[in-house]
């Protein structure tokens, strides 16, 4: 198989494991010509430049979690025969240690694929790869839901499945738009606080995370931070209480009972009226199909409140 590439310069943010992505927005890739499920040769651009894949994928590596279940949702998932440590989801993903943060050529070359994915450069491994004769997309962590939408139907369309990608970013789209109109506009009333984990880490409403939360129209305390430190600041429990916000969403287990026995907690309209909710560190942290499901949390979160 060949691989055609036009390099352009591009920074690219730093993903964090698990939890969130600071960084700048990108330019999302977006798939250069439309073609149906086998008409390949297919091009299409990544983060940099033009790939040509000459053949439909049949052996896929993916090296990010977000990637992976996006490879699933759009039908390739069959295709895909190893994935990184950490893409345990769906769960008939392949189990492999593939390390997605330090990837190793060796390993992954091990597997013969036709097409590797990832979303970090590290090692320079893309390079590496191509020297080997095996094409990759380095597709960056999503800055927006539209990035979200774009790597579905480019991973739809690089793997042979374009009906399907299509369908299910216009999917995702549609059941996101929707969850939010059911809340309407009440929701613009209520502040809100994320809290990664423990140490009081947040974000703020440029990040990815907090974009979700500003669909419904919430106002995040984050924002008033002293330092916003790239979008992921550590806020003092002294800011918060001030602060004091109508909900606070923890992403880590044992959060909500965290935040409840801190001393001075007891003040904040949040604790007071119960409106502490744990969500799913997964689906708030990885941007693809799943993001909805994060979104029907914090739906169900905004309705609880104002019922109160």
């Amino acid at each position: 198989m060949r691989v055609a590439r036009s390099l352009t310069a591009f920074s690219l943010p730093l993903l964090i494991a698990l939890t969130a992505c600071g960084g700048s927005p990108s330019d999302e890739p977006a798939a250069e010509q439309s073609s149906a499920a086998g008409d390949f040769p297919v091009t299409v651009t990544d983060a940099r430049g033009e790939v040509t894949l000459e053949a439909m994928p049949e052996r896929i590596v993916s090296l990010s979690p977000s990637l992976t279940e996006i490879l699933f949702e759009v039908g390739a998932g069959e295709q895909v025969v190893a994935v990184d440590e950490y893409s345990y989801y769906p769960p008939e993903a392949p189990t492999t240690d593939l390390s997605g943060f330090t990837p190793n050529v060796e390993a992954v070359a091990e597997y013969e694929p036709d097409l590797v994915v990832l979303s970090e450069d590290g090692g320079d491994i893309t390079e590496q790869l191509e020297k080997l004769a095996i094409p990759v997309l380095l597709l960056p962590a999503a800055q927006t839901l539209d990035d979200t939408y774009a790597q579905m139907e480019l991973l739809g369309e690089a793997t042979g499945n374009t009906e399907e990608g299509a369908a299910a970013a216009d999917g995702l789209r549609e059941r996101i738009d929707g969850i939010v109109a059911d809340i309407g506009d009440d929701a613009a009333e209520l502040s809100y606080y994320h809290e990664i984990d423990a140490q009081l880490y947040s974000v703020t409403s440029d990040t990815f995370i907090g974009q979700v939360y500003g669909l419904f129209g919430l106002t995040n305390i984050a924002d008033q931070a002293p330092d916003t430190a790239g979008g992921y600041p550590q806020l003092s429990a002294e800011f918060v209480v001030e602060q004091d916000p109508d909900l606070i969403f923890v992403s880590y287990p044992g959060g909500v009972e965290d935040v409840r026995g801190r001393p001075a907690f007891d003040s904040v309209t949040a604790v007071q009226e119960q409106n502490v909710v744990e969500v799913d560190a997964d689906t708030s942290s990885r941007w693809g199909p799943r993001v909805a499901d994060f979104a029907e949390d914090v739906a169900e979160a905004i309705e609880a409140a104002r019922a109160e």
